[in-house]
C-alpha cells in the first residue's frame, strides 16, 4: 500500500520481488506443514491408529470369492453380486497370492 503496487502483470522489479517473497514465504509454509503432517502420521502408525480402510469383504466372503473365481465365474458377475468393484475383487485375488 505504502509503495502504490499494483501487481498487474507488468514488468515492475518492485513487483517482481515482492511477488517472489510472497511465493518463497508460500512455498516455506507450505514445507513446514507437510513435514508436520508427516510427523504425525509416523506418531499414528506406531500408536496403530493409521491402519487404513476396514475391509469390505469378511473372512467367510473372501473364501467364497476365491472358490468362485477358481472354479471359473465371470469375476465381474462375482463382484456385482458381492457389491464390490472388479478392482477390489482382483486386490482380494492378489492378496492370497
Amino acid at each position: 500500500m505504502k509503495e502504490s503496487l499494483a501487481i498487474t502483470g507488468e514488468d515492475s522489479p518492485m513487483a517482481n520481488l515482492i511477488l517472489s517473497v510472497m511465493g518463497a514465504f508460500a512455498e516455506f509454509e507450505r514445507a513446514l506443514i507437510r513435514e508436520r503432517q508427516c510427523e504425525g502420521i509416523a506418531v499414528a502408525k506406531q500408536r496403530g491408529a493409521y491402519r487404513g480402510r476396514k475391509r469390505s469383504l469378511s473372512d467367510e466372503m473372501i473364501a467364497e470369492l476365491h472358490r468362485r473365481a477358481a472354479a471359473g465365474e465371470r469375476k465381474a458377475a462375482i463382484a456385482r453380486e458381492l457389491g464390490i468393484s472388479r478392482e477390489t475383487l482382483y486386490q482380494y485375488l492378489r492378496a492370497a497370492t
